[in-house]
Parts: C-alpha cells; structure tokens; sequence
C-alpha cells in the first residue's frame, strides 16, 4: 500500500499511513511453522472472497478483502433523521438499493461498504439514537498524530460509503443513487475519488505517485486465517454485534510530487527501503523477498535505513504489525504555487485500531523519512458492520435492531 508510514528526522509534516503496507507478520503471535507468502499470487482473482461478486449478502462486508478495483468513490455523510427509526430506514433502504446495484453492476465488479463513525453514537455527549452504550470500546475518533494538517471540513462523519469497481461510472452512478436514498436523511460531508493500478492474478503490483510499487507486503485476498488474525472482528473483541466487521481508518496523504522528483533514484530509494524499478528490499533479492534489516555494507552501515518507510512499517516496539490496506491515488489539478495538488486516499482495515493501526502511525509520524515528501489532509474512523447474511436484513441491524 502506498502505505506511507512516516519516519523522518528530516522532517516535513505528517507520517504516511502504511504507504506499503510492508507488514510481512501480525502483532498477535509469530507463526513460524508457516511458509513464507513469496511465493503467493500478490493479488489474487476475486473468486475466493466470501460471498459471490455482485452479491451483496453475506457474513462480511464486500470491498475489504476484496482485490482492489480500479475506481474508488468514497463518502461521508452526516445524519439528520431525527428518529432511531427514521435512521433504521435509511439503513433499509441503503441495504436494498446497494443490493439491487451490486446485482446490477456485477459485470463491473462493484462492491460497496457501509460504515458508522465514532458521531453515530455519541456527539457533543448526547446518545442520539440510543445506541452510545454499544458503541465499541477500542473503537473512537483517530488521534492527532505528529505532524498532523487534518482538515475538519474533509473528516470525519456519521457514516460512510465506499464505492469501488472497474469502472469509473458504476462507481460514481452508483454513489449518487444511495445518497439519494436516503431521502433527505443525511447530507453529504466530503467525498473522495482515486483510482489503482489493474489488480487480480496476474496484474503486477499497482504504482504510487511516487513511482514505486504499491501494497507488495500486503495481506493477499485469499489468506483467511491473516484475515482473522487482523482484519475480521473476532467474537470476544468487543461487543457481539461488530464480529465479522472490520475498523476502517481513511488519511488523505498529500505528496509532494515536485520536491520528490528532485531526489536522485538513489535518495528516493533510502526513503523506501526499496528499489524502485523491481520493488526489491535493499537487503537484496526480488520484490517478495522478506527484507534482512540486519544487512549490512562494507562500512558496516545498514542496507536498509532505520528509518525507511518499510523498516518503521514493518514493526512496532520489535513487534510485527500487519493491516489490511486499500489506497488509492488521486490528481486534484494544481495548488496556488502550481505544484500538483496529487497524493493517496490511504484506507486501512484492522481488527484493532488501538493495537494495529494507531500504534504503526503514530511510529511512522515520528521518524519515517517518508514525511519530508507528504502531509496529511484528513483523518477519519469508522466501524464497518458484519454483512447482511439475507434478504430482509439490513446494515447494522445488530446494533439498530432491537
């Protein structure tokens, strides 16, 4: 993932969230026994993800461990029903139309997410739908991480929408029919588009703005038991209604497209960790070869910087970390200066936030070298539900339900 994680004594604002996602193990306990995943497809077709495509029901919500489509449309949105029914309703709806939709759109591969926000349950200290007490306890608003620009206008929300498929219509067509769903019962906060490199078996591992290759450590579509281990909400972790879902965390990362270009290959590739044509770690070998942090050169200076983005993404407190990220690249035209306004719509879902995500970020914005070159624009949490198992269900109905 353009997973940019910052660490940088050189120090520009903001660390980048996981640009590469360069989590080779999770928190939760090594598995040594296991092979390595070198030899496993990087982005594998989307057949082995529960639920069929063009399915919207299911134990788990599509457009998680989904193989990431090339357009993304992503919203939030607040709410302004003024009823716990007048908010199941829109849910229903929702629930219907993205149905109807995904059905209708499955030769575009579409998948779309729903999510609640910290807000959902709580705001300014009122219970607004009677659900404050079922909101998770690990699960609350993204702190303010070192070098933070977080724009309030683009963060936050009740609830979200990601919306993504391989075309760009079916994504935008697709987000306007569900804002309009709600029949005036939300209004729009911000939204966001990107788009990614072709992804399933076969495609070669997407780029960032950058130049570098993007989401090569990250967990494969297909690896279950990682998906349990750190993306899906297990029974126990929380309150019985969020097992099966997922946390999101979203950070609009600003890149410094001009400044970056003026680095020699040599010095842009210091801040990675990796080589830019192959993608290799600069331990040696190819772009799955698990990096070595321990190599050294004739001086005895390490390959592998420190404080390179994939030597901080790898792991906290000499504990591996793993998340699921989903980042996608925009181009917004031009700043005052007339430097590009460009950078990733980082997505991240994790298990834990409190132990997963907001642990690597906050190491990543104290010293990645990578945060000389980015910024960061937004930062926003949600809690994504479990699926819809069926017709008749609607999103959230184990928290809205009763």
């Amino acid at each position: 993932m353009l997973t940019f994680m910052g660490v940088g004594a050189v120090g520009i604002v903001g660390a980048a969230p996981a640009l590469a996602a360069e989590h080779d193990h999770p928190p939760r306990g090594e598995r040594p026994d296991r092979p390595d995943r070198g030899d496993r497809p990087a982005r594998p077709d989307r057949a082995g993800n529960p639920g069929a495509m063009g399915s919207f029901y299911g134990d788990h919500q599509q457009g998680v461990i989904t193989s990431a489509q090339a357009h993304l449309a992503f919203t939030a949105l607040d709410v302004t029903a003024a009823s716990r029914d007048e908010l199941v309703g829109v849910l229903r709806g929702w629930t219907d139309a993205a149905a109807g939709l995904m059905e209708s759109r499955r030769s575009d591969g579409l998948s779309l997410t729903f999510g609640f926000g910290p807000s959902l349950f709580t705001l300014d200290g009122v219970d607004r739908f009677g659900i404050a007490a079922q909101q998770p306890g690990r699960f609350t608003d993204l702190p303010v991480f070192p070098g933070d620009e977080v724009e309030a206008a683009i963060s936050a929300g009740d609830v979200c929408i990601q919306a993504c498929a391989d075309d760009p219509q079916a994504v935008q067509q697709s987000m306007r029919e569900l804002v309009r769903a709600a029949g005036g019962k939300t209004v729009t906060r911000w939204t966001q588009a990107g788009t990614v490199g072709a992804s399933g078996r076969g495609a070669p591992t997407p780029r960032n703005l950058f130049g570098f290759k993007d989401g090569t450590a990250n967990i494969p579509p297909n690896d279950t038991l990682e998906h349990n281990d750190y993306v899906w909400v297990q029974p126990g972790d929380g309150p019985d209604w969020m097992a099966g879902g997922t946390y999101l965390a979203a950070r609009k990362i600003a890149m410094h497209l001009d400044m970056w270009d003026d680095e020699p290959v040599g010095a842009q590739e210091q801040v990675f960790g990796r080589t830019k044509g192959e993608g290799a770690p600069l331990s040696g070998g190819t772009e799955r070869t698990r990096p070595d942090f321990r190599a050294s050169d004739a001086s005895g200076a390490r390959l592998i910087n420190p404080h390179s983005h994939l030597a901080l993404a790898h792991s906290v407190n000499r504990q591996r970390i793993r998340i699921l990220r989903r980042g996608y690249n925009y181009i917004e035209g031009t700043r005052p200066d007339g430097s590009p306004d460009a950078g990733l719509f980082f997505i991240a879902f994790n298990r834990d936030p409190q132990t997963q995500f907001i642990p690597m970020q906050r190491q990543l914005s104290e010293s990645d070298l990578m945060n000389r070159f980015v910024s960061y624009r937004s930062s926003s949490a949600f809690a994504i539900p479990p699926g819809v198992r069926s017709a008749g269900g609607f999103i959230g109905e184990g928290v809205l339900g009763g």
